[in-house]
């Protein structure tokens, strides 16, 4: 039974962790809508324009790989307060820069803040919950996906009323300095020792170079999907730009779905059965969209079971991999570096592909990348038993 104090400041930290999230997906979601408006203010051309995407993924890797080692050596509720602080500073800038230049800095700096945040957020969750961290793992990636969902209505609507979308970056600037002010207050969790005999002989390195694989791999196939979908159904006249544009917000509307669902299935089922389960269904997803290449109910059916699918399977992993190998904040931050990298590689490869071989290989080239995580998560599974049932011939050697 956790002591009454203990237990409100672990619903506070969760909490708080949650609003961070929400304001994550808030400032990650918002750069699309915003680009038209981003271009006119800096007198660029949208090829130009498109330089903050490389500066804020830039950032965010960087972020991602100095936030995991400070979270093993600083308290983290210092660190975040710290991203928090970066972000709004970053967002309350962006309306200012009228110079190309100054704008990429911006979001170099906004991508800095945004790797530090999910690092922290990843790493914190699973330090305060421990081995029953599952469930909230995926409550804390449903309320990422609530803030990518309305930031789009949320820029919408600001715009409607002011005409000026320097109001939706400062009102994310406004909301993350409370946040910081709150989360400085907080008790630290307990942290994983990196430099202990007990948790540096657990680091199976060759396991975490996989994880990082399954990462890098997982997220290119979920944003490689949801940035192309609406162009392969224009192109093959599936749908016109409106009907397209529904499809897309169907996709990270069922995506979301999923993470709610998520949280209930992740009480009861173990990692290994939900992620076999959720891969299986995005191939079966894809198949059906490939066997049906020109069947608009085809396309839709695959798009919204593809969403559900996905939807769990990043918290599932991030899950697994902490109940396996007791994560710190560096190996966390290698795992979003793959992250990442993924995210831009794959959707960089299905756009050369797309306009040299045709549209159809965009979910052809999402199925082998869905195909190999599978591959990859067998690999894993079995590393996985054969390491347990070594610790238990220990025990037994040990015990007789």
């Amino acid at each position: 039974m956790i002591p009454q104090n203990q237990r409100a400041n672990l619903i506070a930290a969760t909490t708080a962790l949650y609003i961070a999230f929400i304001l994550l997906g808030l400032t990650t979601a918002v750069t699309g809508p915003t680009l038209p408006e981003l271009a006119h203010r800096t007198s660029s051309r949208i090829d130009q324009i498109s330089l903050i995407f490389i500066t804020g993924s830039l950032g965010y890797l960087i972020g991602s790989w100095l936030g995991g080692r400070a979270y093993d050596r600083i308290p983290g509720n210092r660190i975040i307060p710290a991203g928090l602080t970066l972000l709004a500073v970053a967002t309350a800038l962006i309306p200012f820069a009228t110079q190309l230049i100054f704008l990429t800095l911006a979001f170099l700096v906004l991508g800095f803040a945004q790797g530090v945040i999910d690092v922290g957020g990843n790493t914190l969750l699973i330090w305060h919950h421990g081995a029953g961290v599952s469930p909230f793992m995926n409550g804390l990636h449903f309320f990422f996906g609530v803030g990518a969902l309305l930031s789009p209505i949320i820029v919408a609507k600001i715009f409607s009323f002011t005409g000026d979308i320097k109001w939706i970056f400062w009102a994310f600037s406004i909301i993350a300095i409370p946040l910081a002010i709150w989360a400085w207050f907080l008790k630290n969790p307990p942290r994983h020792d990196k430099n202990s005999p007990r948790e540096s002989a657990r680091v199976n390195y060759l396991v975490v170079a996989l994880v990082v694989l399954f990462f890098f791999l997982y997220v290119g196939a979920e944003v490689g999907y949801g940035n192309w979908v609406f162009t392969y159904t224009t192109t093959l006249n599936l749908g016109t730009p409106m009907s397209a544009a529904y499809l897309t917000s169907a996709f990270w509307g069922f995506f979301t779905i999923g993470r709610l669902a998520g949280i209930p299935i992740a009480a009861r089922a173990t990692p290994n059965k939900i992620l076999f389960v959720d891969l299986i269904g995005c191939l079966v997803a894809l198949g059906l969209i490939i066997a049906g290449s020109q069947s608009q109910q085809a396309l839709w059916i695959g798009t919204i079971l593809l969403g559900l699918f996905m939807a769990s399977v990043f918290p599932t992993i991030m899950t697994l991999a902490d109940n396996k190998l007791h994560l710190s904040g560096e190996i966390t931050g290698w795992f979003l570096i793959g992250a990442g990298l993924g995210g831009m590689f794959l959707p960089w490869v299905i756009g050369q592909a797309f306009s040299t071989i045709g549209p159809y290989v965009m979910p052809a080239l999402i199925f082998i990348d869905i195909l190999a995580n599978l591959v990859i998560l067998f690999v894993l599974v079995g590393r996985f038993v054969k390491s347990d049932n070594s610790e238990i011939q220990k025990v037994n050697n040990t015990n007789a």
